[in-house]
């Protein structure tokens, strides 16, 4: 039996998580069709889908299709989620992208299928609601070609377009000779001979390699189209490969909690089987197996192993964090998850459960790993990092439903940088003051390449000292860069360790340790911050805020009135094309201004405009320098640090 793993992909609204249940529903796999108002959906499992309406965490379900097992997995539409639908997009043999017939192409639309094109994912397209009052055929399609891509691939028509009698007639008719002449000169060269035309040899090999993308009409709530789509999905999407006797190598994509609490490991496997009581490498660890499931017609069955090409469930990996490879990691698999530009202060309603909030934030954070948890002891707050407002209410409604804790957040705030500016060096030698620990640090602070990250070396002989020391350092250096100059993490920073020393282990007659003439790894560790930033405060850093890029697209009349909101907002636009009635603009605008130009845009233009932004870069702020407050014991003020980790100055 073959298998494909199938990503559906949607603006919120679309009706995606309807066509999941029409698809698991004519597949008889479920015996009635949820209902996303009634919030009875089978893929909508949390408490806060079922009320919003919308889909917060991928859920898997599986149909057979004649001999084709499809593992169908449902992905967010809102765009406070894309990291969740970039994660699962790495593991998908094909996707369908669910269009409104009346809403038609929208923001999210467009960015989903760039994503789609950019990883070179074979995708169909479902224009859904056809059935409604207002829906469109060959206006969308027009757009379809316009705002997506030309690539498309029409599969029929539809009948009694916006009534409830709205059905889809398959036909694929001449003009998608020209569409797929594109990527194949033996067919152009057929067509101006006359000569016969495999058109369907053409439109499968096309649509399995992303070339083409086939369009199908229909309704999720009637059934319309359905049936077309179905058999559109085992003909033109190509099924998962592997080989089940090769090197074991999975990806982990999502995660969640068992029953007792335990972690559960959603992986799709590429290359070899993994079985109950087989030791697997995950991350850094090696790690025994001790269940497996694997998502086979309707769910999760309990089978003991899971091969190449299937998705399964695997227990027994206690540190296992959504990304990781199970086994041996995949070549060229490089993630596009761009950072949380946002972040905010949770607040418990009973101040006595802050330590029960850090718990369950921690444990949120295992199943998006890009929600970043930052810790303030003195102040005992803790801040989290989001991608949108949408996001508070999943934290707030999650932590009551699962943890019992009521909460609350503060205004939610940009995110800021800090790279340094120059070079910077420092040192503090063991036994010579003011230095009051048994170690010599010296470490020069230095510039990276943009997006190298940060980094750490040695400028000293290894075997100098004992590498429990080094690690100690190396550690230490990580976390102090989480807060730089300013209170923003420090990026593109290489930092090389230009001294070291230590006193041996020393021992009085009687054989004790005496640790006043003893280095220990405490030591390097209480130094190096204050090293560090002493190194970073000479090379200097510059703040840069994240940039997004935007594509703002509305009435050619309403431009001159948007462009001032805009200048205000501290845009840049790069780019002004008019299409007839049509202007799209391009170009640069700080995260902290996209909120308040959603706000503004439909007042501007008259409901009609469509903003689409996502993070690009960073740049350096102009005017005043922002700063957060540091949530560690300061080492940029030495006395008040030495105060808090050695209690004298």
């Amino acid at each position: 039996m073959r298998t494909l793993n199938l990503g559906i992909l949607a603006h919120v609204d679309a009706g995606k998580t309807s066509l999941t249940e029409r698809l698991l529903f004519e597949a008889g796999v479920i015996d009635e069709l949820g209902s996303v108002d009634a919030g009875s959906t089978r893929t909508d499992t949390l408490a806060l889908e079922r009320q919003r309406g919308i889909t917060i965490r991928s859920a898997v379900a599986s149909f057979r299709v004649g001999d084709v097992a499809v593992n169908l997995i449902d992905t967010p539409g809102h765009p406070d989620f894309i990291a969740e639908v970039e994660r699962v997009l790495g593991v998908l043999d094909g996707a369908v992208l669910v269009v409104s017939a009346v809403e038609g192409v929208q923001a999210q639309t467009r960015l989903l299928m760039r994503t789609l094109r950019r990883l070179r994912i074979p995708a169909l397209v479902f224009v859904n609601k056809v059935d409604r009052a207002g829906a469109r055929h060959a206006g969308l399609l027009a757009d379809l070609a316009a705002k997506l891509t030309p690539a498309i691939v029409p599969m029929g028509t539809v009948t009694a377009l916006g009534t409830r009698a709205a059905s889809f007639v398959s036909g694929v008719d001449d003009a998608a000779v020209e569409v797929l002449a594109e990527h194949d000169d033996a067919l152009l060269a057929a067509y101006v001979d006359g000569a016969d035309v495999p058109l369907r040899d053409a439109l499968v090999t096309q649509s399995r390699r992303g070339l083409v993308h086939p369009v199908y009409f229909g309704s999720a709530v009637t059934g319309a189209g359905v049936a077309e789509l179905t058999e559109g999905l085992v003909d033109l999407l190509p099924a998962a490969g592997g080989d089940p006797d090769g090197p074991v190598s999975g990806t982990v994509f999502t995660i969640e909690r068992g029953p007792a609490g335990e972690k559960v490991a959603y992986v799709r496997m590429f290359s070899g089987t993994v079985r109950v009581r087989d030791r697997v490498r995950v991350g850094a660890t090696e790690r025994k197996v001790t269940a497996v499931e694997t998502i086979d017609h309707g769910g999760a069955q309990r089978t003991g192993e899971v091969t190449a090409g299937r998705i399964g469930k695997l227990w027994g990996l206690p540190d296992v964090r959504i990304g990781d490879a199970v086994g041996i990691p995949r070549e060229g698999v490089a993630h596009h998850f761009a950072p949380p530009t946002l972040e905010t202060v949770v607040e418990p309603v009973d101040p006595a459960d802050v330590g029960a909030m850090h718990a369950a934030l921690t444990r949120l954070a295992e199943q998006d790993p890009l929600i970043d948890l930052r810790q303030d002891q003195t102040r005992r707050e803790i801040l989290v990092s989001l991608y949108g407002e949408v996001q508070k209410e999943v934290i707030q409604a999650t932590l009551a439903a699962e943890f019992g804790l009521d909460v609350t957040f503060r205004e939610t705030t940009t995110v800021h940088v800090e790279r340094p500016a120059g070079v910077g060096e420092a040192v503090e030698l063991i036994g010579v003051e003011p230095n009051p620990f048994l170690a010599t640090v010296g470490l020069r602070v230095e510039p990276a390449p943009v997006g190298a990250g940060s980094s750490f070396r040695l400028g000293v002989e290894l075997g100098s000292m004992p590498y429990a020391f080094f690690a100690a350092v190396e550690e230490t250096v990580t976390e102090t860069l989480r807060q730089g100059l300013h209170g923003w993490a420090v990026l593109d920073c290489a930092v090389t360790m230009t001294h070291s020393g230590y006193w041996a282990r020393q021992s009085h007659s009687h054989g004790t340790f005496d640790k006043s003439m003893s280095s220990t790894a405490g030591d390097f560790r209480n130094l190096t911050p204050l090293v560090l930033m002493t190194a970073l405060r000479r090379a200097g850093t510059v703040v840069h805020e994240p940039l997004h890029r935007f594509t703002l697209e509305l009435p050619a009349d309403t431009v001159g009135a948007v462009l001032p909101v805009l200048a205000r907002l501290r845009a840049v636009p790069r780019g002004t094309d008019v299409r007839g009635a049509t202007a799209v603009l391009t170009g640069e605008i700080p995260a902290a201004g996209v909120h308040g130009l959603e706000q503004r845009l439909p007042g501007l233009t008259r409901g009609e405009g469509v903003l689409e932004a996502a993070f690009d870069h960073h740049a350096p702020v102009r005017g005043a320098v922002p700063s957060r407050a540091r949530t560690d014991h300061d080492p940029l003020n030495r006395r008040e640090y030495l105060l808090h980790v050695v209690r004298r100055v």
